[in-house]
């Protein structure tokens, strides 16, 4: 079984919750054509009574198997088909494997056919995490008739920000050359190491050692690095408009997707649109305990029951007895479930938090700190940059193999030791400080290269010592005025920049510190900026940047931090 099946497998089972073993009803394999003469095979299993069913649909990349799976018995045991499809390329389906352009028409496509078979009511719903729910934002897109909802779990819905890039315009390389190692490399051909193959260069040449070939998907993205009419055409997040099929959505903290997922929710509900959103201390998969940390009894969530209640009130027209919240997240540090109305949370105050230090805040035996005032007294932090020895990642919101790739919450003492990552420091916090919403920072800062980075980590510090990540981000210099059109740096000459550090709630218990980092690589959870200003993923060879980042006075970096008063 190839790494790619195993991480549905898993994710999918976590997200249902394994259910009890019971026979599986008899399988139905059938092809069906799309609009190209190009034709997919599917499993279909059908409830044991005759009639005409609501049908949940399943689209995926990792195989659909042979049997139906344990987790999905639930369904035709309460009177639903289940479709299993092979996307396009994969597995039994014919064609070629065209991840960022294919599911649109392939999904209207399938749900023409599941919405007219004999045996359906016409009404179909999607289910499925990572891909298996990125297909069914791409189906929403079409406005098909027969799709009367969806329940995407850590998906995203842009392919830029979540797939390939991120919203600092910096690639996410480990993610996705993870990925593409697992399902796109060539039959027979074992890449190297994981940590080899992320270091290829030029970047563009590193499809090649990860898959064993060039990949159409990837060397389209390395040729539109900015956020162009290439990646508008076929992002959800550009025509969201268009989706009006009701959304139940799950995503984690500690997942790829998560920012997407609320930013989703969000502009749906604003439209006055149906959806809802879970929201829980997890990575990509939730089935796979984070080593070393753990949220309480409580972290998990009744994902099976909902998605239930959800398929029965647009399928079957049933009321359900109870409506749940438009939003429900799970708040770290004290590790207990809230509901709210809205995202983000309108009465969280946004609180500067500034960045202060008088001898340099290098690594964390420097005097880096964090206070509420603003400093009067202007100071210069510098460091080096070299991206021949970047910043290693230590967990955070990296996907696809944990054994690989280690996400989630981790100790970053480690990287706290080295020259080239500043590291400020609160007191200990008197009393709890809830943090619920986007966490950015504005940051005055030079180089000395035509092109660079610069990274922000928040990091919850234990009374024990523990560094513990809860979220990160990155800009990339010449996209400091957005992601839509590159600007140069000129060195030497010092810029306000804002750097978005992603979404978490978790409250900083009493005694705790609040810290925050910042560097110029977090590699390979995002790509190295080699410095030249030329075009990244060409690149051959790196330059040395040094870096400064200013603080107090009239140049006074900060954190800007979503706080929600205890009620």
């Amino acid at each position: 079984m190839a790494p790619g099946t195993r991480h549905f497998r898993f994710l999918v089972g976590a997200l249902l919750g394994w259910a009890a073993l019971a026979a599986a009803p008899p399988v139905e394999h059938v092809r069906m054509a799309m609009r190209d003469g190009v034709t997919l095979s599917a499993n279909l299993f059908r409830p044991s009574e005759t009639g005409r069913f609501p049908v949940i649909l399943v689209r995926t990349p990792y195989g659909k198997g042979k049997d139906l799976p344990r987790n999905y018995r639930l369904f035709p045991e309460n009177g639903y088909a289940v479709v299993i499809q092979d996307v396009r390329g994969r597995y039994e389906s014919e064609g070629e494997f065209d991840p960022l352009h294919q599911e649109l028409q392939d999904g209207e496509d399938t749900l023409n056919w599941a919405g007219q078979a004999a045996w359906s009511n016409g009404k179909v719903g999607m289910v499925g995490g990572s891909y298996l729910g990125i297909v069914q934002w791409k189906a929403a897109l079409s406005g098909n008739r027969y799709l009367k909802c969806i329940f995407p779990v850590v998906s995203g819905y842009d392919d830029y920000r979540d797939r390939l890039y991120s919203t600092g315009g910096a690639m996410k390389l480990g993610n996705r050359l993870l990925w593409m190692a697992s399902n796109m490399r060539v039959t027979g051909y074992t890449p190297p190491e994981f940590s080899l193959f992320v270091r290829a260069l030029p970047v563009q040449a590193a499809d090649l050692a990860a898959t064993g070939q060039r990949v159409k998907m990837f060397q389209e993205a390395i040729e539109h690095p900015t956020f162009d009419g290439y990646w508008k055409s076929i992002s959800t997040r550009e025509q969201i408009a268009k989706v009006k099929t009701p959304v139940f959505s799950v995503g984690g903290w500690y997942d790829n997707f998560v920012q997407s997922d609320l930013e989703a929710f969000s502009a749906l509900r604003g439209m006055g649109r149906q959806a809802h959103t879970l929201i829980g201390p997890w990575a990509h998969n939730m089935s796979l305990p984070f080593e070393g940390f753990a949220f309480g009894p409580e972290s998990s969530a009744p994902v099976q029951r909902y998605q239930l209640e959800w398929f029965d009130r647009w399928l079957k027209g049933k009321i359900p007895a109870r409506h749940p919240a438009p939003a429900r997240i799970f708040v770290m540090g004290v590790n207990q479930w809230r509901d709210e109305t809205e995202w983000p949370p309108s009465r969280a105050v946004p609180t500067r938090l500034y960045l202060t230090s008088e001898d340099g805040a290098n690594s964390v035996a420097g005097d880096g700190g964090l206070g509420w005032q603003m400093p009067r007294k202007a100071h210069e932090d510098r460091f080096v940059y070299d991206p021949a020895n970047p910043v290693p990642t230590m967990g955070g919101s990296t996907c696809c193999n944990p054994a690989v790739f280690r996400w989630g919450p981790m100790d970053q003492s480690a990287v706290e030791t080295r020259q080239d990552v500043l590291v400020y420091t609160s007191e200990p916090l008197p009393e709890d400080l809830e943090v619920t919403g986007t966490v950015l920072a504005f940051l005055h800062v030079a180089t000395s290269a035509r092109d660079t980075d610069f990274t922000v980590k928040l990091v919850d510090v234990y009374p024990d010592g523990r560094a513990v990540n809860l979220t990160d981000g990155i800009v990339r210099m010449r996209y400091r005025e957005g992601l839509e059109r590159t600007v140069p740096v000129e060195p030497g000459r010092a810029y306000a920049v804002t750097v978005d550090a992603g979404v978490t709630s978790n409250v900083f218990l009493a005694g705790h510190k609040i810290r925050v980092e910042i560097s110029s690589s977090n590699f390979p959870r995002f790509d190295r900026n080699l410095n030249t200003g030329g075009r990244n993923a060409m690149e051959r060879k790196g330059v040395v940047a040094h870096q400064i980042v200013y603080t107090g006075a009239n140049q006074a970096s900060h954190v800007l931090l979503p706080v929600v008063k205890a009620k």
